[in-house]
């Protein structure tokens, strides 16, 4: 459980237990608006924030009846294996349920809070309930080797089988001799459905290799190491190297394999270490006298395997006295661009939901923070205004390089007329060219997609969008006026559905009115436009307008204009107007019965 859980008050008269709980877990308290007066943030609808974390991948700690957990995030249930932990607690805080993620941290938590407040835990689990533990849920800093059996051995177990433990007692669970083994041990074991093997991650993987060395080939040279140490890869807890690689494809693949994360240090703290095999090559290189050795010594343990070498790769094993639970050094860094759609909450994908939620630090223009509500609660945040646009970029890149998570937050799709193009252009430009420091250049970027402005207004007019279509920025601040001026008149002989994004500003009133009557040389002046304004918001407004009668005066920065083709129609419904583009099946139709008739 990686992610703080957050605490939720929905009434009054749960409020005094959840900020008890909070403060016993050091943790977020939201509050319901209207209901609850003190909290770290507050949400309008329980059952939309509710959730919206769970999306997010974060444990929900409700003071409220179990029923309503359940409602919020029934229509989200899948994989329980990757599932965040769902607990309610009762108002008096007597009693405390965990609803999921029972194996993934919720009967634990339901313990601790049991602890705190003095409560009932009401665990339900079989193998909690019968023995106390979780075979699947071994102690922070031990893996074990073959989940896949977890439950096979629980259900031996139930059926009056015996265990037996070998190594370590790991659960402190009684002794009763009998088929299923418990095995805790650093060496690679024999797993099966009897019996389960867990790994100490008391090991550590220093790494160093050429520039873009083949991540084969030190996948290799790991598995030597470890097979000459005797050690489990599971027993490994982390993998180390030098800050300068931190972007080397075949660190991260190492990583990833092996689903440990990987920690940096500089080349000052490398050269701290006293390590076996110096090499003033690799002084001269990178600045210290070793990378693998003095890796494996920076996270405190001693050298089981010095350094090995193939034609590009270093790899040398440390060892810990206890499992690494807190991590030494640094992460690389990561960049998440992510786009929050037009600003309601239900519009935003689970995806970017859960980056915002594992960053540490959000960066944006304040409006777009501001619309994400309780999710930004808690979160360190730079706020940058309209204009600032590169500075923004380049602070989120640079903190990123700093080893911090940072997320990106642009309103719409971060990669259309957003923050994606110019996170991209920085880091491709050079030294010269005011680009950015070299340790940003090695941090993780994730784009993800948001729902952007043309598809809400799209999606509230009905189907506009049927047949081709195009977007055009009618802002004349980053793209020359007859760049764009050429752009319409070839988008208007295409006969496209256009969407025009930036439309007027306080000192920009001409251009629209231009391309409304450059397309009016191409198109019926009975053409249907729509407006939409403020666009999942409160606010929010649409409405529709002949091409002939659009009017700048009714269009501000937060509007979408989208503009039909010569075949756009506006169908008057029951529910009110609905525009859409046909795409052409009565030709096919037409076609179809007339070749049918002709055979």
């Amino acid at each position: 459980m990686a992610v703080k859980p957050v605490v939720l008050a929905l009434s009054a008269s749960g409020e005094a237990t959840a900020r008890k709980l909070a403060q016993a877990l050091g943790a977020e308290m939201h509050g319901r608006e209207g209901r609850v007066v003190e909290a770290d943030a507050f949400f309008p609808n329980a059952l939309d924030h509710v959730r919206d974390l769970f999306a997010a991948g974060v444990p929900v700690v409700g003071v409220c009846a179990s029923g309503i957990l359940i409602r919020a995030v029934a229509p989200l249930l899948g994989d329980k294996r990757a599932e965040p932990p769902v607990l309610s607690v009762s108002d008096d805080g007597s009693v405390v349920v965990p609803l999921l993620g029972g194996h993934r941290g919720a009967n634990r938590l339901a313990k601790e809070i049991a602890g705190a407040l003095g409560a009932v835990a009401a665990v339900t689990t079989a193998g909690d309930v019968a023995m106390g533990v979780a075979l699947d849920e071994p102690p922070l800093g031990y893996r074990l080797a073959n989940p896949q059996d977890a439950k096979a051995a629980m259900a031996a177990l139930l059926s009056g089988a015996g265990v037996s433990v070998v190594g370590e007692n790991i659960f402190g669970i009684e002794e009763t001799g009998g088929a299923v083994e418990l095995v805790v041990s650093e060496a690679p074991e024999d797993a099966g459905e009897e019996r389960l093997v867990y790994h100490p991650q008391r090991h550590v993987l220093g790494l160093g290799c050429a520039r873009n060395a083949d991540p084969e080939e030190m996948w290799a040279l790991v598995g030597e190491v470890l097979d000459k140490a005797g050690i489990a890869p599971g027993a490994v807890g982390c993998v180390a190297s030098i800050d300068l690689k931190a972007d080397e494809p075949a660190m991260n693949e190492v990583a990833r394999r092996l689903g440990v994360p990987l920690r940096l240090f500089t080349a000052a703290e490398l050269e701290t270490q006293e390590v076996p095999n110096p090499s003033d090559v690799v002084f001269a290189e990178v600045g210290c006298h070793g990378v693998s050795e003095g890796a494996a010594l920076a996270c405190g343990g001693a050298l089981v395997v010095e350094k090995q070498k193939t034609a590009n790769c270093t790899c040398a094993l440390g060892r810990t006295q206890a499992p690494i639970t807190d991590l030494p050094g640094r992460a690389r860094g990561r960049l998440s661009v992510v786009g929050i759609g037009p600003g309601q909450a239900s519009w935003r994908t689970p995806e970017v939901s859960k980056l915002i939620a594992e960053a540490e630090e959000l960066v944006g223009y304040g409006l777009y923070i501001d619309l994400l509500g309780p999710l930004a609660a808690g979160k360190a945040r730079s706020d940058f205004p309209l204009g600032g646009e590169e500075a923004r970029c380049r602070y989120a890149l640079e903190r990123a390089a700093k080893g911090h998570n940072v997320a990106l937050v642009c309103s719409g799709d971060a990669g259309i007329y957003a923050m994606g193009a110019l996170v991209f252009e920085l880091l491709d430009r050079g030294p010269d060219e005011h680009g950015v420091s070299d340790a940003a250049h090695r941090i993780e970027v994730i784009c993800s997609p948001g729902v952007s402005a043309l598809q809400g207004a799209a999606a509230r007019a009905g189907a506009p969008l049927g047949h081709d279509f195009c977007t055009i920025s009618l802002s004349d601040l980053l793209t020359p006026r007859d760049d764009i001026l050429r752009r319409l008149k070839a988008a208007a002989e295409g006969d496209f559905v256009i969407a025009f994004y930036n439309p007027v500003s306080k000192t920009r009133r001409t251009l629209l009115a231009e391309a409304r009557d450059i397309l009016l040389q191409h198109r019926p002046a009975d053409t249907p436009v729509m407006l939409a304004s403020s666009l999942g918001r409160p606010e929010e407004h649409v409405r529709y307008r002949r091409l002939d009668q659009l009017q700048v005066d009714e269009v501000d920065m937060l509007t979408v204009v989208l503009v039909g083709s010569s075949n756009s129609r506006l169908a008057q419904l029951g529910e009110g107007p609905r525009m859409f583009t046909p795409r052409g099946y009565a030709r096919k139709i037409d076609g179809d019965l007339a070749a049918g008739g002709a055979q």
